[in-house]
């Protein structure tokens, strides 16, 4: 159906609708989903890797014999019979059935993450770490190809790099989120180029580097990773870390696009075309 039959059999009061845009080129839909498959099995086979150490430190050292862990994942036997532990930064929560401890009381699993978020869903290392590293290699050629076409396509200044102007506009677009109020244009709005340059320059390099720092082999080659983040342990504590803020971004992202309109959204995404709001003007790229 054009825009043009939509107008005519709008029905009158009903809200204007806004033109089709073309807003997302197929470096961006075809990037964007290549990442959704491979940050799914980089978070499940991570945390199959994980669960061989459940604990993460700051600092060069770990082990028993040092005061060191910022996070412990563990099971105790108690006189009503094992639970599941979890400290953070020396305070100690009782998470039986989720963490440090899961499954049935006839079957208990004593692990970090249960199986049900691990690829592969039983204990195996060896095949958590070939998953792991072959999506990270996918995600790093995908993101390197991404960043050429968006330089070349000018969707990075248009879309990612944050601007005076999107500075100032932050407060306003915070608080039109906040109201549920959402206005759909040519380009994101500044939360929106704030949230994705985390994503892009921040998130994403930082979790591919200490992903190289946990490395021996990259740690032999370029000794100035462990210096850069005080450690192996370190590395391994910032990229746990950094997962669980994309794993949030992913929430929110979800919930936003839920809100906003995913029919829209996902059109985009998978076509190109978004419907943007009606006071946005018709230029170059519009479907009429």
């Amino acid at each position: 159906m054009t825009a043009i039959s939509e107008t005519v059999q709008r029905r009158p009061g009903s809200p204007a609708k806004g033109p089709l845009i073309y807003r997302q080129s197929v470096w961006t839909r075809g990037t964007h989903w290549i990442w959704a498959i491979c940050l799914f099995f980089l978070l499940l086979s991570g945390l199959q890797i994980f669960n061989a150490h459940p604990t993460l430190y700051i600092g060069q050292e770990s082990g028993f014999e040092f005061d060191n862990a910022v996070l412990s994942l563990y099971a105790v036997n108690t006189d009503a019979g094992p639970r599941g532990r979890t400290t953070i930064l020396g305070h100690t929560f009782d998470t039986t059935g989720v963490l440090g401890m899961s499954g049935s009381a006839e079957r208990p699993q004593f692990q970090g993450f249960p199986s049900a978020v691990t690829i592969p869903s039983y204990r195996d290392l060896g095949t958590g770490r070939v998953v792991h590293f072959f999506f990270v290699w996918v995600l790093v050629a995908t993101l390197f190809v991404w960043f050429v076409a968006s330089f070349l396509n000018r969707h990075l200044w248009r879309d990612i790099i944050l601007k005076p102007s999107d500075i100032a506009g932050l407060p306003g677009d915070v608080a039109d989120h906040a109201r549920l109020k959402f206005r759909h244009g040519r380009s994101y709005t500044p939360l929106q180029k704030l949230a994705y340059f985390g994503v892009f320059f921040i998130l994403f390099p930082l979790i591919v580097a200490t992903g190289l720092t946990m490395s021996p082999g990259m740690d032999s080659a370029f000794p100035w990773l462990l210096d850069l983040f005080g450690g192996r342990q370190t590395a391994r504590t910032i990229h746990f870390c950094t997962m669980a803020l994309l794993v949030l971004f992913f929430i929110v992202h979800i919930i936003m696009v839920i809100i906003a309109n995913p029919f829209n959204l996902l059109r985009s995404m998978i076509t190109g075309w978004f419907r943007a709001s009606a006071d946005t003007p018709r230029g170059e790229g519009d479907k009429p």
